[in-house]
């Protein structure tokens, strides 16, 4: 079985596009889509129920959902995906060829980053993505993350963390221990576009190299926003 964990808050705008994405196969024995929801006050948990999801409710902050969420799921794989994400049709090829190959039970997978806007500037964002997830083996939570159950147990699995528990995870997992598949992570630009993509990239980075200098997620949230 394929457990898809999708943290959730006040997700109701994007929610249903990406649950529409398991369909057909939701509810067919090999593949349950848990939603660990962090007290949404919109139609986030009924839509969840109507895309034949699993609820349960975990404290607010990503880490400790997307950890709720893998104790929760009864796979012996796990796929790790915001809420924002939609995966293009190919996916499921490329994950059962990917969890079918021994040599990745010790691996994970994260898919091709993908902005919904047409602007220059997202293409350029999603190159550097590609870039950083391949140089430094730092993929973009955005990418989603598809892993073994025992693998993502055997290294601690995800922490209870405000911020950068993507960054976290990948620094456990390890550059060479990823995989980089062929299917799209079509990700909402949204922020993006609020900010303006210099600003919200340069953010980011600052974020990012801030964590690396040891200060702690708890303290970057504000400076994220």
């Amino acid at each position: 079985m394929l457990s898809v964990v999708i943290p959730t808050l006040n997700a109701a705008t994007t929610l249903a596009e990406v649950l529409d994405g398991f369909l057909p196969g939701l509810g067919e024995g090999d593949l349950e889509v848990i939603v660990v929801d962090g007290g949404s006050s919109d139609a986030t948990c009924a839509l969840a129920q109507s895309g034949g999801a699993n609820i349960i409710s975990a404290p607010r902050g990503r880490g400790g959902q997307l950890s709720a969420g893998a104790k929760a799921a009864r796979g012996d794989w796990l796929l790790f995906l915001h809420a924002d994400t939609v995966l293009s049709a190919d996916w499921r090829d490329e994950a059962a060829h990917f969890m079918a190959n021994p040599d990745n039970t010790m691996r994970a997978g994260v898919f091709r980053l993908a902005l919904d806007d047409g602007a220059p500037a997202a293409r350029r964002l999603e190159a550097l993505a590609a870039w950083r997830a391949r140089v430094f083996g730092l993929p973009y939570g955005d990418q989603g993350l598809l892993i073994g159950r025992a693998f993502y147990q055997s290294i601690g699995g995800f922490r209870s963390l405000p911020l950068m528990e993507d960054v976290d995870l990948a620094r456990r997992i390890g550059r060479a221990r990823f995989v980089h598949l062929g299917a799209e992570a079509r990700t909402s630009a949204w922020r993006y576009r609020r900010s303006g993509y210099v600003r919200r990239s340069a953010r980011n980075l600052i974020c990012l190299g801030l964590y690396f200098l040891g200060v702690k997620p708890r303290f970057l949230v504000r400076l994220y926003g």
